[in-house]
């Protein structure tokens, strides 16, 4: 990173960064600072150069394949989303906290809240969008969204580093535009679901005798 930045605006846009990024895709986002940190690109903090070890490297490499697959699967990649609701969100809160390096702990605590909430209302938003998505019966719109999270995780992570003032505009934008969206996607997840359980719920039990919506019996 340039250091004419402000360490603290650095820091912050890392710490953003990298929870933004888990939100979306969190084996390329590791996988992305561990590259830049094993090859010198990248002054990792001490708490985060654990990315840049082959092993680690491997492992986010693997997985991200296996995502990158699972994610353009329509239907599966909801289930995907699902199962990493439990991984994305604290591996978030770990990465911001980690982010921060060797600051008081009270700070790195926060990050990891901020952070964590960060996380988790991308992979909200992610998750949600999917599901609608993925009711459109061709699968084109589906590998269109998530080529296009691949590609905002590292264009995203690359202005964090090198335009953390860029990215931190960006990232407010994302935010507002997040609290407008998430509402909308969750009305519009309750009439998919509602529709859905209409179509595979059969048809609706007749009334009872007596019950009926004629003329009571004289």
């Amino acid at each position: 990173m340039d250091s004419t930045f402000n360490p603290i605006v650095q820091t912050l846009a890392l710490t953003m960064g990298v929870a933004w990024a888990s939100g979306l895709n969190l084996y390329a986002a590791i996988l992305l600072l561990g590259l830049l940190g094993a090859t010198g690109h990248l002054t990792l903090p001490e708490q985060l150069q654990i990315l840049a070890s082959p092993l680690v490297m491997l492992a986010a490499a693997f997985m991200y394949l296996v995502e990158f697959f699972a994610d353009k699967t329509p239907g599966f990649d909801s289930g995907w989303d699902a199962v990493h609701t439990f991984i994305r969100i604290p591996a978030g809160a770990a990465l911001a906290a980690g982010a921060v390096g060797e600051l008081n702990p009270a700070v790195a605590i926060a990050a990891a809240i901020v952070g964590g909430g960060l996380t988790a209302g991308v992979h909200a938003t992610k998750a949600g969008s999917r599901v609608l998505i993925n009711s459109s019966p061709e699968p084109f719109s589906n590998w269109v969204a998530s080529v296009a999270e691949d590609l905002l995780v590292i264009g995203g992570l690359f202005a964090a580093l090198y335009h953390p003032w860029l990215f931190l505009g960006l990232l407010l934008l994302f935010i507002l535009l997040m609290i407008w969206l998430l509402p909308r996607l969750w009305r519009g997840l309750k009439r998919l679901f509602g529709y859905l359980g209409r179509l595979f719920g059969g048809p609706a039990p007749p009334p009872a005798a007596g019950t009926g919506s004629g003329p009571p019996p004289s």
